[in-house]
């Protein structure tokens, strides 16, 4: 299968759990602001990766049981939605990158680095 196809099969899934995830009612999945990062769907289209980062998340494995049982619904509903031959079987992975691009920028902005204008006054 051309790689164009699962890039906008990848797209079309992302947009559709980004969607449906705000109507899950499991207060374990409701824990803070859910964003869909990305999504790798196997060429036969069996399988489908999702990885979802969470900011202001409180209990890690209660979100992860909480997505989990929540994974069929999600299923049902990207099927009823895009018009695929297969519905991929939903696989989610917590992606903590964001998390840690935010640590790293408390850290490079609570270090004492003086810039290139105040160099300049001090002189």
């Amino acid at each position: 299968m051309a790689s164009n196809k699962i890039a906008r099969i990848n797209d079309d899934i992302q947009r559709v759990v980004s969607a449906k995830l705000r109507d899950i009612k499991d207060p374990r999945v409701q824990q803070g602001m859910i964003s869909v990062t990305r999504v790798e769907t196997t060429g036969d289209l069996r399988y489908s990766k999702i990885w979802l980062s969470v900011m202001g998340l409180e209990n890690e494995k209660d979100f992860r049981r909480g997505i989990k049982s929540a994974g069929g619904w999600l299923r049902r509903e990207l099927g009823s939605v895009l018009n695929l031959r297969y519905t991929p079987e939903l696989v989610f992975e917590l992606d903590h990158s964001i998390e840690y691009g935010a640590h790293i920028n408390e850290v490079i902005n609570s270090l004492d680095i003086k810039q290139d204008g105040e160099a300049e006054d001090e002189r």
